[in-house]
């Protein structure tokens, strides 16, 4: 199991070099094109913020979307981990002023204005790293948390610095923040990975669940399958209960992005609840409406 980057010491900032405005002009121009193909949920959260935040949010999205295709698009496992190297080298070229990649040329001021930690983008790339490996199959729970912390609570580091929050507080909703929706992410979207061979529900779950198999497919079709979904879904409940009482301590005009991250995947996670969590497929959704009702109470306060 590879560790994860977050937590080691790593720049606070790069050095700051000035783009071109041409150069400047395209970079912006690339994430907001990966931000506005991708129909991510967090398009509306992103939204709401002053536009140089929004910037950098973008910029942070394309990196994770790019890096996450990585792992997630068809190849050999040995280009995938060229490539996942070749992030890492552009992340250090970034912390030293000189990125060459349009993604990072938009994180150069979002970098220094923000003071984004360079060990948080590189355990991004650990993460996804840890799923071009796989495919991941019953991992521990203590794998699991990690994978979480690497592939969420990273992006969550990120980002509420970009949002504007400070302090531990902020640091720690967006470690509790991001376990609780790649949690959700993990029951929702489980015959989808099991198409891929994967499964993410920890060994511990299943065996205390007495799923005997541990072939993703199969896993799915076992009747007690149900009951170790319920004791995942219990730790993201847990983990969104500490999100609320953290957001509770923050100033609100800081963190709205991250409130209407929560609110939209607590809903998803509580219509997977009322159906009841033997029950797999299809996936959950929110409609158009339901994320406009979201965006209009907690967005626009």
């Amino acid at each position: 199991v590879l560790g994860c980057a977050a937590g080691r010491r790593g720049a606070a900032a790069a050095m700051t070099t000035l783009l071109s405005p041409a150069e400047a002009a395209a970079a912006e121009a690339h994430v907001a094109e990966v931000v506005g193909r991708s129909r991510t949920s967090f398009l509306a959260g992103m939204r709401v913020l002053p536009k140089p935040r929004r910037d950098a949010m973008y910029a942070i999205y394309a990196f994770c979307r790019e890096v996450d295709d990585v792992a997630d698009e068809p190849g050999r496992l040995e280009d995938k981990l060229a490539e996942l190297a070749a992030w890492r080298q552009e992340i250090e070229a970034l912390y030293r002023g000189r990125p060459t990649r349009r993604t990072t040329q938009a994180l150069l001021r979002p970098v220094a204005d923000y003071r984004l930690p360079q060990a948080e983008f590189l355990a991004v790339i650990d993460g996804m790293e840890m799923d071009a490996r796989g495919p991941v199959v019953a991992p521990d729970r203590a794998t699991l948390a990690l994978y979480c912390r690497c592939v969420a609570g990273a992006v969550g580091q990120l980002s509420i610095r970009a949002f504007g929050a400070e302090g531990q507080a902020a640091e720690r909703l967006a470690v509790a923040l991001g376990e609780a929706l790649q949690l959700t992410n993990v029951l929702r979207d489980q015959a989808e990975d099991a198409a891929d061979g994967r499964l993410y529900l920890p060994e511990e779950l299943l065996a205390a669940a007495g799923v005997a198999s541990r072939d993703p497919a199969a896993v799915l079709r076992d009747p007690k399958v149900g009951e170790a979904r319920a004791a995942l879904a219990a730790w993201a409940e847990e983990r969104f209960a500490e999100s609320r009482a953290l957001i509770a301590r923050l100033p609100r005009r800081t963190i709205r992005p991250a409130v209407l991250m929560l609110e939209v995947y607590w809903r998803l996670w509580q219509r997977m609840a009322a159906r009841g969590w033997d029950v797999v497929e299809p996936r959950v959704r929110l409609s158009a409406a339901q994320k406009l009702w979201v965006l209009l109470r907690h967005g626009v306060r």
